[in-house]
């Protein structure tokens, strides 16, 4: 009985040792951000000391892509690992912005409920699972983050709401602030602060606990409405309008993301856990003021404005601090990443797009993450092979670029490379037909807008002054 006793000790023991040595995972996820607006990338308007001093420790990724440039697709992509157009999630998951003839209508849209998730994933490994923040993902009780891996949840199942606590209930109950499943509870404070308390005080229980965890902070800022505290915009009394106010939001967001970061260090976790930042899509520059310079486009097309964001990853002892990664990679990437991270065995995963990025970072596969990346949205078609870029139109001939010495996207290289062409237009057709029908469908009216804001912030810093408004013109 007592060499029985020992054992079950030694088993108890080793258990928990190895549950220490899985590494704990945070990922910070902005909304709505422009590529430009982050010290890391050059800002010298933006205050972002904490994700900046965070790009230094760890690897910041010059070529990251999202699966789509709107933000519930986008998160779908991410959230599954896979193209969310393989499961007909290839509109925008806001019920108002939908046709009449959609297949499911209202809170009823939302990731399929077979789909397997990065939350359910890491709980096969031993994790605990918190979200906090923005969901988008599905309104109807079947798709809540608590019946899609998560444990704990405390946000919106909406795409927007007030960065302040609603005196009285808003229109879209969607919008209201949720423990759990049904318990609805004001923030007591300002949003993007409140997200990062609660993420804190998960952090330390289920270090009390001896757990490993992933926790998804997934912020609305600097998504519209355009909120921002009155010591936060007095930090920016050089800017005005909406560009003063998503100045002090991205503060906010740094601020936030500072807290957590030094929660972890304090609480002696930083050295063995993951920190993702990244967004969902470019910045809208029309709507919040967000710049993507030196990139043309805005989130909804798909220009590099619309489909490529920050992206910072540190793994101490594991990613070489203060370096950068050329090579393209995908937010489909982060789940097999931190799967593979957990423990998982990343090419046994089935059914998902994404690539375990860890043997890249660490120089044990030295080719691409990815040669080809798709993108797709009603008639519009996206196809980037190497460097080059083919975009398809539903209002003018398809356009081709190569990136390296076109950044912009400013020069049209189709009639010289008619092959070429033929041969991209043909890899994208064959990649749709792989895909479901689209679950629901966007209006027409809004497709025609996401088409005029593609063109009104085409090269952005040559654009006639009658298109730029004022408080939207952005200097760096």
């Amino acid at each position: 009985m007592k060499s029985l006793f020992i054992t079950l000790i030694a088993i108890t023991f080793s258990t928990q040792i190895l549950a220490q040595e899985k590494p704990n995972i945070v990922l910070l996820f902005a909304d709505d951000a422009g590529f430009a607006d982050f010290g890391f990338h050059g800002s010298d308007v933006m205050k972002t000391p904490n994700l900046d001093k965070l790009a230094k420790q760890g690897v910041r990724f010059e070529q990251a892509y999202v699966s789509d440039p709107t933000c519930g697709p986008s998160r779908a992509g991410l959230i599954t690992g896979k193209y969310q157009q393989r499961f007909g999630f290839e509109e925008n998951n806001v019920p108002g912005y939908m046709s009449k003839v959609s297949a499911a209508d209202g809170a009823q849209m939302g990731v399929p409920t077979e789909e397997v998730t990065l939350a359910d994933y890491l709980k096969k490994q031993g994790y605990r699972t918190a979200f906090y923040g923005k969901w988008h993902l599905g309104g109807a009780d079947k798709f809540h983050p608590t019946k899609r891996g998560f444990d704990e949840f405390y946000g919106f199942r909406g795409g927007a709401r007030s960065y302040f606590p609603y005196s009285k209930e808003p229109k879209n109950k969607l919008d209201l602030m949720e423990r759990g499943l049904g318990n609805y509870q004001e923030p007591n404070g300002y949003l993007t602060d409140v997200l990062a308390d609660e993420a804190i005080t998960f952090i330390e229980k289920s270090n009390k606990e001896n757990n490993p965890f992933f926790v998804m902070i997934s912020f609305n800022a600097v998504h519209t409405p355009m909120d921002a505290t009155p010591e936060d915009l007095a930090q920016f009394p050089q800017l005005t309008g909406k560009r003063k106010t998503v100045a002090a939001m991205t503060l906010a967001l740094d601020r936030a993301a500072g807290k957590v970061l030094d929660r972890l260090k304090a609480l002696g976790l930083d050295k063995n856990t993951i920190v993702v930042f990244t967004n969902d899509n470019g910045g809208p520059t029309d709507k919040n003021a967000a710049s993507n310079l030196p990139l043309s486009g805005t989130k909804s097309n798909h220009l590099e404005g619309g489909i490529r964001v920050p992206f910072l990853m540190k793994w101490p002892g594991k990613i070489n601090p203060n370096t950068t990664y050329e090579h393209p990679i995908s937010l489909l990437d982060i789940l097999p990443t931190f799967y593979a991270a957990a423990g998982g065995n990343a090419e046994k995963l089935k059914d998902i797009d994404g690539v375990d990025l860890l043997p890249y970072l660490q120089n044990v596969k030295t080719d691409k993450p990815h040669n080809v990346l798709f993108w797709k949205k009603d008639g519009r078609g996206t196809i980037r092979k190497g460097d080059w870029k083919l975009i398809r139109f539903p209002d003018r001939p398809a356009m081709l670029f190569y990136l390296p010495n076109d950044l912009k996207e400013l020069n049209d290289l189709a009639a010289s490379e008619p092959e070429r062409v033929k041969e991209m237009y043909k890899e994208l057709f064959e990649w749709e037909l792989t895909l479901e029908r689209p679950r629901w469908m966007l209006k027409k009216s809004f497709e025609k807008l996401d088409i005029d804001r593609m063109d009104d912030y085409w090269d952005i810093e040559n654009q006639p002054k009658s298109i730029i408004k004022k408080e939207t013109k952005i200097k760096q």
